[in-house]
């Protein structure tokens, strides 16, 4: 019998910090930078993000959504035995995020029985990373390498922000997401298409590194937004129409979109493409901002906690991202 793999658990979790609009407009004023509401409304559709305190990490983000994916799923720590964790800004060079994660884990309860053992590793995707992950996950569920997995997006975006550039500094927050992912007789994952072309590195990178104990280059978000949004419209409703086709379907049997949380305007447009009616399409982006790794399933578990998706519901989740990379999973709730 064909093994597949269905979310059986949502979680969320968002930084107490938020900052409105105005509140970030106040800040950058201090550093001789001006935005207003008004403008940040009208190119983008956010209002408000939240940010991380200091000594706050994506591990500590990510471990706050698994516990929360966790008790949503009637599951504890030690029943999971794979770990897999989308960010782009992870606490260290390594170990991986996933790995600081899995030992928080570990210290709940009797959870070291179980989860200290299971293989934990990081996926660098940007904003596709959940994407990917889930994709990555689905698989190894398929293949019997793994039963349960937690798939987790956490990202503290605002540590690499330039905040003396306008363009970029008010578009990016802070939070991570999390969903448990089980084998099942029955469908959950339908289809995926994941994709990568890395001639358009430059357009959206943080192009640098750590060498000799000093960063060489930028270790700060630039991005080339009119190229960004050119290329991401029409590679998500590509990647969209080669899943639904894997999977044997139509966008009328989309009974929700949920794509990356980067800009209304991407978002909108895609759906028209898919020809998606708006109000089936899933939006925080206004709340949020963009919180890379961490907005698809940051999206998903607030719709599923205020009960506008249930069960049963077949769900689009797209993403596009750094790299640059993109894709798409059909999946039915």
């Amino acid at each position: 019998m064909r093994r597949f793999s269905r979310i059986t658990g949502t979680g969320s979790y968002l930084p107490p910090r938020r900052l409105s609009n105005a509140d970030l407009a106040a800040e950058l004023a201090t550093k001789g930078v001006e935005t207003s509401d008004d403008w940040i409304v009208e190119r983008t559709g956010i209002r408000a993000r939240h940010f991380a305190a200091p000594d706050v990490c994506a591990s500590d983000l990510g471990f706050e959504a698994a516990k929360a994916a966790l008790q949503a799923a009637g599951r504890a720590p030690q029943d999971i035995d794979l770990i897999i964790v989308a960010t782009s800004t992870p606490d260290m060079v390594f170990p991986s995020t996933a790995c600081i994660l899995q030992h928080k884990l570990a210290q709940l309860n009797d959870a070291a029985k179980g989860i200290a053992g299971c293989p934990a590793f990081d996926v660098q995707a940007v904003c596709s990373g959940f994407v990917y992950a889930l994709t990555v996950a689905d698989a190894m569920i398929q293949t019997g390498a793994a039963n349960r997995a937690l798939v987790i997006g956490s990202e503290v975006f605002s540590r690499i922000l330039d905040f003396t550039d306008r363009t970029t500094c008010v578009l990016f927050g802070d939070g991570a997401g999390a969903v448990v992912l089980e084998a099942s007789d029955t469908p959950g994952i339908l289809a995926s298409d994941l994709h990568a072309d890395g001639k358009h590195v430059g357009i959206l990178c943080v192009p640098g590194n750590v060498s000799g104990g000093r960063v060489i280059g930028s270790p700060l978000l630039t991005m080339d937004g009119q190229a960004v949004f050119k290329l991401a419209v029409g590679v998500l409703e590509d990647a969209a129409r080669a899943t639904l086709a894997k999977a044997g379907l139509k966008d009328t049997d989309i009974d929700w979109l949920i794509p990356h949380q980067a800009n209304i305007r991407i978002m909108q447009s895609t759906a028209k493409k898919l020809k998606v009616p708006l109000e089936k399409l899933i939006v925080t982006v206004d709340q949020h901002g963009n919180t890379s790794a961490a907005s698809i399933p940051l999206a998903l578990d607030v719709s599923v906690k205020s009960g506008k998706i249930k069960p049963g519901d077949t769900l689009m989740l797209e993403g596009v991202g750094g790299g640059f990379t993109w894709g798409a999973v059909l999946l039915k709730l």
